[in-house]
């Protein structure tokens, strides 16, 4: 079963160096570096020689000191006594790899410690997102003295309050947008909350685990374990939840795809092994595209327990069935979501040019993979997407959305006809009753009208600068350019990779490529090869003149090394007038 072909999208190139050009003040405060290298650090808010080095070497040293975060004391105060007393602890974590990643983190710290501590990581299909009064009175049933949640609580009001009826203590840790007025717990760590005093904004799930476990350490003098090997289930935690890879991210995830590079986990080994993936030379892309959905297959399909368990166990032997189990899950995952895309896809084309928001129900969808699809028909349609399925009696719907639309603050105007919703710009969640549904969606639906009206919704490339690629050869003699660009790695959602363009380019050699001849090799003068994805189909009707915007980067084909031009989007040249 193949994924319905589509439009291609007409893509609107905006180029930052013609839209937002470097000023004359930042010129001359980056004038030790070429000028290509100028027009990049502005484009990223990068103003002056300081920021600039500390932009290349994100060394750990430039990390915020964890007791800078709000409500840090009172957490580690509450801790410390849990281990002091050998209460029982509970990890209550979420169910995606950021989720799983910081309980794997925070549970490993706190056992080698020699703390009393257990995970719980919900099922998404039997207790659904976030903390549940259910799953707080299981837990106090068991004797748990004290609950650290991780990736979730931060919009867990009514629960923090039943947590305290109960002789329950809770801490939040959280990144996600909390209300208002925050849960009545122990202390709530996230950055986003108000009156927060810690300096970056942005840290994942993972990320906030382990300042905490970062001011834990400090507190009790520790010098095991070594703060470092925890750095790989940061990156993969960060880079899987699509948080911004600029500010203190950025050194995180930096230094954590070191640390995973030469993991020691042996779950991540196996995991790796069996993806296809060479540790040693494993970046951004092989997390999120190879190791992720492998990690997050376990919670959408069954339980995510194998997903923690594979980044925790110490047996050679399981960690390889557990690689094998989540890679069998994920290609089941694979064809489900396929077979909802159809779905979906048929439901939106009937009234596709009457909304600006989409919407797909059906009680059959598998609520694990309704983000996926949600996410797709973002991709196809470029249009905001719900997608919802029936669970319990119960609506429960995972959106996606466009930059020009903020999908948890449209939920917010929608919070009277919700059980629960919550999550991010891009990305949210709601249950909602049944019978409240039609009106639910009509509402959205008139929010993303009355804001998207007037918008032409036509998706963006963005692009740093023009280069002359006849130019390019000496530039790179001159300067070491190549290295420059390396060292902004890692690149991602926040920290885009460099991309130029080219104007009036002549292809030749135009070849289709790949074991379904999907992908377009080609070169341009004076020499440069080019690769596109996804754009075979150009082959036999590729312009005599193109402008290409694209990717500069390093190949190696046949034992030999070469930079090649990777290309994003094509346009026919348009003549002069």
């Amino acid at each position: 079963m193949k994924r319905p072909k589509t439009t291609p999208h007409n893509y609107s190139w905006e180029i930052l160096s013609q839209t937002f050009p470097i000023t004359p003040q930042v010129n001359d405060a980056l004038r030790d570096y070429p000028s290509i290298l100028r027009q990049l650090f502005f484009n990223r808010e990068i103003y002056n020689r300081e920021q600039a080095e500390e932009f290349l070497s994100p060394t750990l040293d430039r990390a915020h000191d964890p007791w800078l975060m709000k409500g840090m004391r009172a957490a580690i105060d509450r801790i410390c006594f849990a281990i002091r007393r050998r209460e029982k602890i509970a990890i209550y974590g979420d169910y995606d790899v950021d989720g799983v990643s910081a309980t794997a983190l925070l549970y490993d710290f706190l056992e080698t410690l020699g703390a009393d501590v257990h995970p719980y990581i919900p099922n998404r299909f039997e207790e659904g997102y976030g903390v549940k009064q259910e799953g707080l009175r299981a837990l106090k049933e068991e004797g748990t003295k004290l609950v650290i949640t991780v990736d979730c609580g931060a919009r867990a009001n009514i629960e923090a309050e039943y947590a305290r009826s109960i002789g329950l203590d809770l801490i939040v840790t959280d990144h996600h947008q909390p209300h208002q007025e925050n849960p009545h717990a122990i202390a709530m760590l996230n950055p986003k909350q108000k009156d927060e005093t810690y300096p970056y904004p942005n840290l994942s799930g993972v990320g906030i685990a382990y300042k905490l476990v970062q001011a834990l350490q400090q507190t009790l003098n520790s010098a095991k374990p070594d703060m470092t090997e925890y750095l790989d289930l940061v990156a993969l935690g960060t880079i899987a939840d699509i948080t911004p890879l600029n500010g203190e991210n950025r050194i995180l995830v930096a230094n954590g795809l070191a640390q995973l590079r030469k993991t020691q986990r042996i779950g991540l080994r196996a995991l790796a092994a069996i993806s296809g993936t060479k540790l040693e030379e494993l970046n951004t892309y092989h997390v999120g595209y190879l190791l992720a959905p492998r990690l997050n297959a376990a919670g959408r399909l069954e339980s995510a327990s194998a997903a923690f368990e594979l980044l925790t166990t110490r047996n050679p032997q399981k960690a390889l069935q557990l690689a094998q189990e989540l890679d069998n899950r994920n290609r089941e995952r694979q064809e489900i979501t396929l077979q909802h895309d159809l779905q979906a896809i048929e439901q939106v084309e009937r009234y596709l040019e009457s909304t600006h928001l989409l919407v797909a129900y059906d009680p059959s969808f598998n609520s694990g993979v309704i983000g996926l699809v949600a996410a797709h028909l973002v991709e196809t349609f470029y249009r905001p997407a719900v997608v919802a399925t029936e669970f319990n009696g119960f609506i429960r719907g995972s959106c996606r959305s466009i930059p020009e639309f903020h999908i948890t603050e449209a939920l917010d105007e929608c919070c009277d006809l919700m059980e629960y919703h919550g999550g991010h710009a891009a990305a949210a969640g709601f249950t909602i009753r049944k019978e409240r549904f039609a009106e639910f969606v009509y509402r959205l639906q008139e929010i993303a009208r009355e804001q998207l009206g007037s918008i032409s919704l036509k998706p963006k490339l963005r692009a740093d600068l023009p280069i002359d690629l006849s130019k390019l050869g000496k530039l790179l003699l001159e300067y070491p350019l190549i290295q420059y660009l390396d060292k902004f790695e890692p690149t991602g959602y926040g920290n885009p990779s460099p991309s130029f363009v080219s104007f009036g380019l002549s292809p030749k050699n135009i070849k289709r490529i790949g074991r379904d001849q999907t992908h377009l090799r080609f070169d341009v003068p004076p020499g440069w090869k080019c690769i596109a994805f996804r754009c075979g189909e150009l082959a036999e009707i590729f312009p005599p003149k193109v402008d290409i915007l694209y990717h500069i980067e390093k190949n190696t084909y046949n034992g030999n090394n070469y930079l090649q031009l990777n290309v994003r989007d094509i346009k026919p040249t348009t003549p002069p007038k």
